[in-house]
């Protein structure tokens, strides 16, 4: 028997770019349903599937997204930066201020969906609108860079150097999380 967490036993199975590829596929789906959820509502406020909803994307986009950005910061672009040419340093580059834009306008629309969530009625539609449309166009680009250009070539790069490190540490990182939302 070990003493080491069952996310670092496990670390083996656990397959740091599946993770972020399942994030993407996830905040793509997200996307969808939070367009769906700003397009249905009504002047006369949320009904409570669309509460449930609004609950469900502001956890992924508060939690879910937050810590799938911290991991490619931590173990997909630093690498990449380093020794990259210089048109895939760019697009490092431009992933990083995405992760930026993305974090400020998911500020702006959070306070909506918590107040749908919470079944308050004075949110303004239009706003919401007009932040999801800008939203998930950014989030839109944002996974087909690094879809297309980034993680293949990270993935080639940590295939030379192995990615058990990186799985291990987002294991670990996720282990941690979960034992803290059960706690509190």
């Amino acid at each position: 028997m070990t003493d080491a967490p069952a996310a670092v036993q496990s670390s083996s199975r656990f397959d740091g770019f599946e993770a972020l590829d399942a994030c993407h596929a996830e905040t793509l789906r997200m996307l969808e349903q939070l367009a769906t959820l700003a397009a249905g509502l009504g002047d006369g406020g949320a009904d409570e599937r669309a509460r449930r909803l609004a609950t469900l994307i502001n956890e992924h986009f508060s939690v879910t997204m937050r810590e799938h950005h911290e991991d490619e910061e931590r173990h997909v672009f630093p690498p990449l930066a380093a020794t990259a040419d210089a048109a895939t340093a760019h697009a490092v580059d431009c992933l990083v201020q995405d992760h930026a834009w993305i974090e400020t306008d998911w500020r702006e629309l959070a306070p909506l969906l918590d107040a749908i969530a919470n079944g308050q009625s004075w949110v303004d539609l239009d706003a919401l609108r007009q932040g999801v449309e800008v939203f998930t166009a950014l989030c839109r680009d944002h996974i087909a860079l690094e879809e297309s250009v980034i993680y293949p070539r990270a993935l080639a790069q940590l295939e030379r150097s192995g990615h058990e490190p990186m799985n291990r540490e987002m294991a670990l990182r996720r282990q941690g999380r979960l034992q803290q939302r059960e706690r509190g």
